[in-house]
């Protein structure tokens, strides 16, 4: 399922569930989940759903977990490959303040 350029990406927050879910006109397309202990967020894991990849929905899946993650005031464990790659990319070096240090 390919979406048309009339479709409309949505991003939930499931904090009971500990993930975030990307929607595609009410489809779930993706999903990021996370651990947290109160004061960090580790984000250990994002995936876009194959009928849905090469589309650019990573971004404002990883976009709004970044957000929400800053709104909450917590610390940032980019353990997922795809957030840590996007931490390297301009559009979101506003986050990078946000990253956990050793």
């Amino acid at each position: 399922m390919s979406p048309s350029p009339e479709s409309s990406a949505t991003v939930l927050h499931e904090p009971e569930k500990a993930r975030f879910v990307l929607l595609v006109d009410g489809a779930e397309a993706g999903v990021a989940e996370y651990r947290s202990d109160g004061t960090r967020r580790d984000v250990y894991h994002t995936e876009i759903l194959p009928e849905f990849q090469g589309q650019g929905l990573s971004t404002p899946l990883i976009e709004a977990v970044l957000e929400d993650t800053a709104a909450q005031g917590l610390r940032l464990i980019p353990s997922c490959s795809a957030v840590a790659h996007a931490l390297t990319k301009e559009k979101f070096a506003r986050f990078r303040e946000l990253l956990e240090r050793a």
